[in-house]
Parts: structure tokens; sequence; C-alpha cells
């Protein structure tokens, strides 16, 4: 485990003494909504610092005690019992510091577009993708974030060919990044008359969304077509030119946008686009960044298998970090937090290792 950036440390403490001086001024509003933001940020990991250096002190004062021969026998007895436990804390404290040290992904604070496709398997992937949307849906809105469809082709038997949404609220990225992947799923369909497993898989892409500081998209970079858009009720009943189609020259990367109003099409269509764009730059920085380093969780390669819901079985897979639950009926609610957390565990083990191997 790499060593502890003691000087670091010290300056976020300073910084830290520093900002809470400075907000007790009463400074102007705009002035203290910048500080309160900084003094969140700084908070978690300057209280685990100082919970660190009184543990650090504790564990100093027992072995003192220890190595002092004028020590009585009964001190000496508490100090031994003691010690173990100080040593085992102290470790803790020494890794969360270490993790909420960690470089910070600049996209993790970000919302989110998610983009679902059916895959292999016909109706069956549609439906699948249908219930991934759902699982998503119900996640989000445990977290008190908010969903917004883009853009939606339903399947013929129910669910959807594809489905792009927008997932807004704080680190709604962080939490969903590692969804990006091939979802696999093995169950007896409905229409099944043998009772035989079908497997089939749905694509997962998840982005954080960009804002127009983010990326910039030059008017001559983009064609923009309008396209005739069927409404309820059939094909060719209530069509309208609202249907907007952006292609973006450079890269070749189309954007689609079919609702009622050509006006949010645009903006809908744009949105996703500079998601894209932005994506694509930061897929780009990170492997300049890790081209020597090959990080299990959190490749963004939208082709690998990343897990498998297995029905009959009630179990769930990540094949990355070889994670097995057996509570799919449960995640299929959205409660997947479990899986979220055991990634983000694997990922930030990565890390740790990659700093300990440059210490």
């Amino acid at each position: 485990m790499a060593k502890l950036p003691v000087e670091k440390m010290r300056e976020l403490e300073r910084r830290f003494g520093e900002i809470e001086a400075r907000m007790s001024a009463g400074p102007a509003a705009d002035v203290y909504v910048k500080l309160a933001s900084e003094y969140s940020e700084l908070q978690p990991v300057v209280t685990k610092i100082r919970q660190y250096q009184k543990a650090a002190a504790e564990k100093a004062d027992l072995e003192a005690m220890l190595a002092d021969r004028e020590t009585d026998r009964e001190m000496r007895e508490i100090a031994q019992a003691e010690l173990p436990e100080v040593s085992t804390r102290l470790e803790g404290l020494e890794k969360d510091i270490q993790i909420l040290l960690l470089p910070k992904d600049a996209a993790d604070e970000k919302s989110a577009i998610v983009e679902i496709r059916a895959g292999t398997g016909g109706s069956e992937a549609a439906l699948f993708a249908g219930d991934l949307f759902r699982m998503y849906e119900r996640f989000a809105s445990a977290n008190g974030w908010r969903v917004e469809v883009l853009s939606a082709s339903e399947g013929e038997a129910g669910g959807y060919k594809e489905i792009i949404a927008t997932i807004t609220g704080k680190g709604v990225f962080s939490r969903l990044k590692f969804e990006s992947g091939v979802h696999r799923v093995q169950r007896v369909p409905e229409t099944e008359a043998s009772g035989r497993i079908h497997t089939s898989a749905a694509t997962v892409a998840v982005l954080p969304e960009a804002e127009e500081i983010d990326i910039e998209i030059r008017p001559e970079d983009i064609r923009i077509d309008t396209m005739r858009s069927s409404g309820a009720g059939g094909q060719h009943v209530n069509t309208t030119d609202s249907a907007v189609r952006i292609t973006h020259l450079p890269t070749g990367l189309v954007v689609t946008s079919s609702e009622k109003s050509q006006h949010q099409n645009r903006a809908k269509a744009m949105q996703v686009l500079r998601s894209r764009l932005f994506d694509i730059e930061r897929q780009r920085a990170e492997s300049e960044r890790s081209a020597d380093r090959k990080s299990q969780v959190g490749s963004g390669d939208r082709s690998e298998r990343i897990r498998t819901y297995n029905f009959p079985q009630g179990r769930v897979t990540d094949h990355r970090i070889n994670l097995t639950l057996y509570k799919l009926d449960r995640m299929m609610m959205g409660e997947i937090d479990e899986i979220v957390d055991a990634l983000l565990s694997d990922y930030q083990a990565g890390q740790l290792a990659q700093l300990g191997e440059q210490s």
C-alpha cells in the first residue's frame, strides 16, 4: 500500500481551516456559496485525517508505555490489550484517506445519459432491454434522481429495441458508469411452450451528460435532416415533419429524436450528440493515461459481456469481479447498490495498487 502523502494532508487541513475562518467572517453571498461548496468537498477527508492523527497518537502512547520499563504490570496489560484494536483502526483510516485522495474523474459528479439497445435474441432481447430500463429507473427513484426519456423505439412484443434517457442528479455518473457493456439474460420466454431456457442480450452505454462548456460543436460540423415521424395510431397516421436526425460530419456519429416538437427534438439530439463526443474525448484521455495499465473494471468497452442475469436460478453474476448474488428479483426492482459498491471498491483497489507500484 502506498504511503500517505503527509504534506498534502497538512495542506488540506490548512485550507479547510482557512475556509472555516472566511465563512465565519460573513463574506458576500456568492463568495459564501463557493466556500461552502469547497468546505463540503474537503470535510470528509479532513475528518478522516484528524481521526487518523488521533489514532496515531494513541498508538504512539501505547507503544511508549510498553517500551518504558517503569510501566507497572497492570498498565502494561491494558496497553497490550488496546494496541491491536488501535492498530487495526489506524490501518482502516489510512486506507479510507488513500481512497478519498485518489484522483477524481472530472465527470463523476455529472448527470448521465443511459442508452439501452436490444441485442441478440429478437423480441426477448427487447423485453430484457425494457426490464433493464425499469431497473435503472427504480434505482434512480430510490436516489432521488430524475429520469427523462429522450427517445424510444418499442419492440413488437413489448420492451424496447432502443431507449435513451437522461438521469439527472448529483453524482449519477459515478454510480452508473460501470454499467456500460453487454448484459446477458437467461430465462424461459412466456411464449416458450417447452420450457426451454433462451439466452439473449442487451447493450448498455452510460455517458456523462455534457454541457456546452464541456464540448464545442461547430455549426459547419453537423448536418441536420428533418424526417417524417409517425404518431400514435399506426405507421402512417398523424405523420409530421418533426423527427430530427443530426450527423456529426468529422466523426460520422448519427443521433435521431422523434418526439412531437421539432424544436425539442433538435435540443435532445444535440444533448445526446454532445455527450457522445464528450465521452469519446474522455475515453481517449483515459487510454493515454493508462496505456500501460489494464483495468478490469471501467474499460468502457461497449462490446464486453459484463453481467449475466439467470432467472431460473435467481442469480446475477458480474463477470469482471466474479461476484454472484442470489437476489435477482430485488435487483430488477432497482436494488443494485451492492453490485455498484463492489465494482467501485474493485476499481479503487486497482487505483491503490497502481499508486503502490509507483511509490
